[in-house]
């Protein structure tokens, strides 16, 4: 099966920011195009555009992805888990179908093969895997003779494990999760390669690292002053986390997309590797400085004299030298500073 043919053309390097009204729910970011084919794509009806993506498990990345391929004349789908959500999904123009990963209605299989891109955002079931791959061959069959031409799975660096504070990549250093969560995401990692595979289709895995933006973030965490949750809590005994915000993910979805792969592992995630103490240490210098007084307690000193109790286990720091070399990807926000400075330089006063 031959890899479908863009209709749009851009350099993967190359991208215009444009400020969005706060009252619209969209992208923060729009690719730079060719004048004469962004014309030809957004002038195209969505019925018409032969760009179709389904995006399975429409949460806080694939909303805004889905947003921007729609401000660009793709035609778009996708699943949630809720009613609410579907509604909101709807009045934002998208097509939503419910999808419980817990309880799967399989009505959802029957509309892939209308479409020729899916990326795939929902995390595996301990003791179930992937809730898509349960159906393999079913799914395998309403795919076969589609239109499905590229395919993408979001997984996470979890599946390297505790790595000692050493760099990896995606070659050089082996896989080895260490919980069941991991384990059921390589699993899953190898399903849609497999899969991929077996439909001759562009098929690439996403290793995200921890996924931030406005409204999801160290900044709005300390804001909200809510108690750390168990993962939360986790997090902060590893010496060094990596992070993406979801704009670097969107811009690296789009690079794939315009250079597609059969069977490519990209590591996304930004420059600086750090602890959560000290990501919510500049956290709390840039609120204080913009809004000083407003909290008193900050949440990262209760998680600092945690951590001073006991050693840091080291975790890892990601390389991604991949996305760079073999997608073009330039960074909005090569580390923690420069994506936490912008989420507070659009806020609003949070205090009012």
């Amino acid at each position: 099966m031959e890899i479908y043919p863009m209709c749009v053309q851009f350099p993967a390097t190359s991208f215009l920011f444009h400020r969005i009204p706060s009252s619209q729910t969209t992208s923060f970011f729009l690719p730079c195009f060719r004048a004469s084919n962004f014309r030809q794509e957004t002038e195209m009806s969505e019925s018409e555009s032969p760009n179709r993506m389904f995006i399975m498990g429409m949460g806080f990345v694939g909303k805004f992805f889905a947003q921007d391929l729609k401000n660009h004349g793709w035609a778009v789908s996708g699943s949630c888990t809720s009613l609410l959500k579907k509604k909101k999904l709807e009045e934002m123009g998208f097509d939503i179908y419910l999808f419980n990963a817990n309880e799967p209605e399989l009505e959802v299989l029957n509309v892939l093969n209308h479409h020729t891109h899916l990326l795939v955002s929902i995390p595996p079931l301990v003791g179930i895997g992937d809730p898509i791959l349960q159906h393999e061959e079913l799914l395998k069959s309403r795919l076969m003779d589609g239109n499905l031409k590229w395919l993408c799975y979001l997984s996470s660096t979890s599946v390297y494990g505790n790595c000692g504070g050493m760099w990896v990549d995606e070659d050089s250093y082996p896989v080895s999760p260490t919980d069941e969560k991991a384990k059921a995401r390589l699993a899953a990692e190898e399903g849609w390669l497999k899969l991929g595979h077996d439909l001759g289709i562009s098929t690439q895995i996403f290793r995200l690292g921890g996924i931030y933006g406005p409204g999801r973030s160290a900044v709005d965490t300390m804001i909200k002053q809510e108690p750390s949750s168990e993962i939360q809590r986790r997090r902060a005994s590893r010496h060094y986390t990596s992070r993406i915000h979801f704009a670097d993910i969107c811009q690296a979805l789009r690079a794939s997309i315009y250079k597609p792969s059969l069977g490519a592992i990209y590591n996304v995630v930004d420059d600086e590797p750090a602890p959560r103490i000290e990501v919510f240490s500049y956290s709390w210098d840039l609120i204080d400085k913009k809004w000083p007084g407003h909290i008193k307690q900050p949440v990262f000193r209760n998680e600092a004299e945690s951590c001073s109790t006991r050693s840091l286990r080291e975790g890892k720091r990601v390389s991604n030298v991949r996305i760079k070399e073999k997608l073009g990807v330039r960074l909005f926000h090569p580390s923690y500073k420069s994506g936490l400075k912008s989420i507070v330089d659009d806020m609003d006063n949070p205090f009012l």
